[in-house]
């Protein structure tokens, strides 16, 4: 079956996914009022000729959908720009802000190793307690079932307790933890901006306090030869962001003082004045991806050589997808052709 070129995939506004169910698994399922079978998610990619079912996923289609959605959203539009803000994200924001209040109640500990401190561990345990009951606040009352099944995703998104590491896999999940709130119904379409605005800005405050705090390890990084060491999708948002700017172009994020002067309005610029605060040396030989990137003329073009490039490095890499869960929201079935 072949995938959708993209040109189609954005037009799959939440609504549409809203409406999209994949499969009712009976194990470790629980039943929502409208007779929607939940199950906590687990993995299903377990070899390398696995990915081709995960090509073809209700799951893929639908996340990649998402990202495009919230592409298109902010096209064009600086974070100080006016946008809706419902009582979802703003229970969201209080969610992120007790992850971050969990950071400061537990400090680093003392260890040999410089990176990877334990503390995280303890961190994370809280977590893993409270997901459940964090989540459960956020949904409507009819879907409520639907809280183990999503809380796997929001502890999939802060990184790994055995290894203390993060990286673009991580992140993914955060993605797909609001994906699977906006398709029971607790975000809606006209939440898109406050998604991207607001939630995920505020998450990757939250994730750069916790790789700072605890000095994770990055992920599978590529070292120089990926794009960032922990995230992908605010590159993405972010270049969508600048498309049809009347002045900036990608040249310019090279330059501290329009970093400086503008990054409280642009996703790509704080992501850029976060890799020149964490590494030294010249920034062509630190990040070497990004720095060619610079040298492509408009945005638009940028921005779609980053999907691509997020498609071909995050969602193609079995290691990367071989820690992603499916479950009734995020399906490993066949996708509508």
């Amino acid at each position: 079956m072949h995938q959708k070129p993209a040109k189609e995939t954005v037009s799959l506004t939440m609504a549409e996914a809203e409406q999209q169910s994949g499969s009712t698994p009976e194990d470790e399922a629980s039943k929502g009022t409208d007779g929607i079978t939940f199950m906590v998610p687990k993995k299903e990619i377990s070899m390398v000729p696995d990915m081709g079912k995960w090509r073809r996923s209700q799951a893929y289609a639908d996340y990649m959908g998402f990202i495009l959605t919230l592409n298109g959203a902010v096209k064009g539009k600086k974070l100080s720009c006016e946008y809706k803000v419902s009582e979802t994200v703003e229970k969201l924001l209080e969610l992120l802000g007790t992850l971050d209040r969990w950071i400061d109640e537990t400090p680093p500990v003392d260890q040999p190793s410089r990176f990877g401190n334990k503390a995280y561990r303890t961190w994370y345990s809280k977590l893993d307690q409270e997901a459940e009951s964090l989540v459960s606040g956020l949904l409507p009352e009819d879907t409520r079932a639907a809280a183990a099944e999503i809380a796997v995703y929001l502890k999939e998104s802060v990184g790994n307790a055995t290894r203390i590491d993060y990286g673009t896999g991580h992140e993914a999940a955060f993605a797909a933890f609001l994906c699977c709130l906006c398709k029971v119904g607790a975000l809606k379409e006209d939440d898109q901006l406050a998604i991207v605005f607001l939630v995920f800005n505020r998450y990757l405050e939250v994730m750069r306090k916790l790789q700072k705090t605890y000095r994770m390890e990055p992920a599978g990084s590529q070292g120089v030869w990926g794009l960032d060491d922990f995230q992908f999708l605010p590159f993405i948002w972010g270049s969508s962001q600048f498309v049809d700017h009347p002045t900036l172009e990608p040249r310019h994020f090279l330059d501290e003082r329009v970093v400086n002067e503008q990054q409280h309005d642009y996703m790509f610029l704080e992501c850029i004045k976060f890799i020149n605060e964490m590494k030294t040396g010249p920034f062509a030989e630190h990040s070497n991806q990004l720095w060619n990137i610079s040298a492509v003329p408009a945005w638009a073009k940028v921005n779609q050589g980053l999907i691509r490039m997020y498609k071909a490095e995050c969602l193609e890499k079995f290691p990367v997808i071989q820690h992603f869960k499916f479950g009734s929201l995020l399906s490993i079935q066949p996708g509508k052709p």
